[in-house]
């Protein structure tokens, strides 16, 4: 940890400020939506498909605003959309543990959401911008202080639930407003390159989005890398659900899981910037993207192994054959988005063309989002088609080949040239017409 802090006092104080930004933004988010659900069920005692759909709003309004959010960070700037998506946190965060009306709580849950859909694509893009030449092994340092803020954030919000869950939605949003006075007092204003910006401006919103609707490789790259969000999502849908179909529901069950998460964070914290400098050393770009869904697709063999062997009736042998599979499915999930992550967000910079960075960003948050939910849906039909059918190994071979296919496409792009940046145009003949 001392060297990962050592790496981050190299890069510039917006650089170090914007991640830890991000750890924060985690932190307080994690602290209080795990325990969402149950205080809307419980306490409130809402019925279950108002929870579904206040926890929906939340999710539908999040991903259907990342290319708004995006788009206004290329034309506001980054810093302005980054606080008004703090601002946005507090306001929402506050309203959910004060507040009993259905009307309220979707109104608090839609701007949690929106929150999300501004800073996040701003984020990035500032990222990006600032760290320049040294963006691969940036985008590795943000992504060990993201996985803290989600390893460490359900801990602080067990504590705090634990005294009332109005007090975990005042903290998160406490956090909130302290991390909105340091971004408006040390974050400097930043925008995308000036010559962009000078192009943008002459252009309409719509138009904008065509460009990028009418950019090929980047959206072949954005569908070819669904598949590694529908996989990494599967730490908290399909492996927890495995070690619970096993273990059950007590004690143990509670304690496996509890493993998957620490297995996933941790590893990342430890392992993710030796990870990086190791792939950036030996690979290109390409074939850093293509090993990482490789890995995460095979992640699921030992899981599909574990099906050969006959469930024990109880004792130790049913314990591991409920904790370790899972496990050891989690290390490798975050192995393969160790591998890819870095290398994922630099090149939709590049895809970009250092223009529009922030919409491209909040396109493929977009796209991605829309995959994970179809995944999941699919996902949950596999587990529920594979309990019916005693054919406990369907999910795995799908998600197996799911990622082997993903790595293919973007093994066919790379090899195409598709995943090279564009050629950008400076400057335009003037109109003859």
């Amino acid at each position: 940890m001392k060297s990962t802090l050592a790496q981050v006092r190299t890069y510039e104080r917006s650089v170090q400020l914007l991640m830890v930004n991000q750890f924060s933004i985690n932190l307080g988010f994690y602290m209080l939506m795990p325990y969402l659900a149950a205080h809307l069920a419980g306490p409130l005692g809402l019925a279950g498909w108002l929870v579904g759909l206040i926890l929906g709003v939340r999710n539908f309004s999040q991903q259907g605003m990342f290319l708004v959010g995006g788009t206004l960070a290329d034309r506001l700037g980054y810093k302005p959309m980054i606080i008004a998506g703090l601002v946005l946190r507090i306001v929402g965060f506050a309203t959910l543990g004060l507040v009993d009306s259905v009307p309220a709580l979707l109104a608090a849950s839609a701007a949690t959401g929106l929150a999300g859909a501004l800073f996040n694509p701003a984020v990035r893009a500032y990222l990006a911008a600032d760290a320049g030449e040294r963006r691969v092994e940036a985008f590795a340092l943000f992504n060990v202080f993201y996985q803290a803020g989600i390893l460490l954030g359900p801990l602080v919000g067990m504590l705090l639930t634990g005294v009332s869950f109005r007090v975990t939605c005042l903290v998160a949003s406490g956090i909130f407003a302290l991390l909105s006075i340091v971004q408006i007092r040390a974050l400097p204003a930043r925008r995308g390159d000036d010559d962009a910006k000078r192009e943008q401006d002459q252009e309409g919103v719509l138009a904008q989005w065509r460009g990028i609707l009418a950019n090929r490789p980047f959206l072949l790259f954005s569908l070819a890398m669904i598949g590694s969000y529908v996989m990494s999502f599967q730490v908290y849908l399909a492996l927890p659900l495995e070690v619970r179909r096993l273990g059950g529901d007590g004690t143990f069950g509670t304690a496996a899981v509890a493993l998957l998460f620490a297995v996933s964070g941790l590893s990342t914290i430890l392992g993710q910037t030796r990870v990086t400098a190791w792939c950036k050393a030996r690979m290109e770009p390409g074939h850093a993207l293509v090993w990482g869904l490789l890995v995460m697709g095979v992640a699921f063999v030992p899981l599909l192994a574990a099906t050969a062997i006959p469930v024990p009736d109880d004792g130790m042998g049913l314990w591991l054959l409920a904790a370790a599979p899972p496990a050891l499915s989690a290390l490798l999930l975050a192995l393969g988005t160790m591998i890819a992550y870095p290398f994922e967000m630099d090149t939709i910079v590049r895809l970009s063309g250092d223009r529009l960075v922030a919409t491209h960003y909040g396109l493929y948050n977009t796209i991605c989002g829309i995959g994970i939910t179809l995944g999941n849906l699919l996902t949950g039909i596999a587990l529920d088609a594979a309990r019916e059918a005693g054919m406990s190994a369907l999910p795995w071979m799908a998600l197996l080949a799911l990622g082997l296919s993903c790595a293919a496409a973007l093994y066919g792009l790379h090899r195409t040239g598709r995943l090279a940046p564009p050629t950008r145009v400076t400057q335009r003949e003037p109109s003859t017409a």
